[in-house]
């Protein structure tokens, strides 16, 4: 295969970004500064990769496919500001970098098969990430902007909404990236809240309710709850048991969370 010829595997999502203008906006968005601990997650053929570097990034790259691994060590071959792991992002320990480098700065464009996993991953790591800039669907960054009481308000909005600040920052058209997806595209800024938005005890217990809860959207709470709180608990906890899950606050949200909390004391 020649070097400027990779055909993109679907089995990874791949879809690669080589728009010179939506590049160099993202590398603007990112704005790195000397000893900035950047990871680019997906970084495919490099193009945003090299953008990060020619602004000064010192930059660990996280790429599952073992070719683009091996065509990335090429390009960047004596790049001293630059360590590639070939790995899958879904397992990387984003702790022990950061135990290592300080807090960490994500950006990628997302394979769109995994997006949601990997957010979910961010988040459980969101102590030791100072801020991520990444592109997604469209259709997803919609979802983790959405506010209370619409159809795309869910698991994810509530869960990403509860760890991280969420500001969306430009639409990108299919055409930027080979081969062109079927979908538009957006980038989002988020940064990780170092105090929650509402008193939480058991971050666990936030995840069961929220999941249960859009588990079955089209349920109540008194129903889709049912296994892991009474009416009596959901209304102690200042919460009609007949309201619908995406009409929830993230508060209300936290409220029933450490009702659980207590119940499991």
């Amino acid at each position: 295969m020649s070097e400027s010829h990779h055909r993109a595997r679907r089995r990874f999502g791949q879809n690669f970004l080589h728009d010179p203008a939506v590049i160099e906006r993202i590398a603007r968005a990112v704005s790195p500064a000397p000893g900035d601990a950047l990871v680019e997650i997906g970084p495919g053929l490099g193009a945003l990769t090299r953008a990060l570097l020619d602004a000064g990034a010192d930059l660990d790259v996280i790429e599952i496919d073992r070719d683009l691994a091996a065509r990335l060590a090429r390009t960047f071959s004596g790049d001293a500001a630059l360590r590639i792991h070939n790995t899958d992002a879904l397992a990387f320990d984003f702790g022990a970098l950061a135990a290592r480098r300080g807090l960490l700065r994500l950006v990628g464009n997302l394979p769109y098969n995994i997006s949601t996993p990997l957010l979910f991953r961010f988040i459980a790591h969101a102590e030791s990430v100072r801020d991520m800039h990444l592109m997604l669907q469209k259709e997803v960054a919609e979802r983790i902007n959405a506010a209370p009481g619409g159809k795309t308000y869910g698991r994810l909005s509530v869960m990403v909404q509860f760890h991280c600040h969420v500001s969306p920052l430009f639409d990108v058209g299919a055409g930027a990236f080979s081969p062109a997806p079927r979908v538009r595209s957006a980038v989002v800024r988020l940064v990780p809240r170092r105090e929650p938005p509402a008193p939480l005890r058991d971050r666990r217990c936030l995840e069961r309710v929220v999941t249960l809860a859009f588990g079955q959207r089209r349920k109540t709470l008194r129903n889709s709850l049912k296994p892991c709180l009474t009416d009596s608990a959901i209304g102690d906890a200042g919460i009609d048991p007949g309201s619908r899950p995406e009409t929830l606050t993230l508060g209300e949200f936290a409220a029933l969370a450490n009702a659980l909390a207590a119940r499991d004391v």
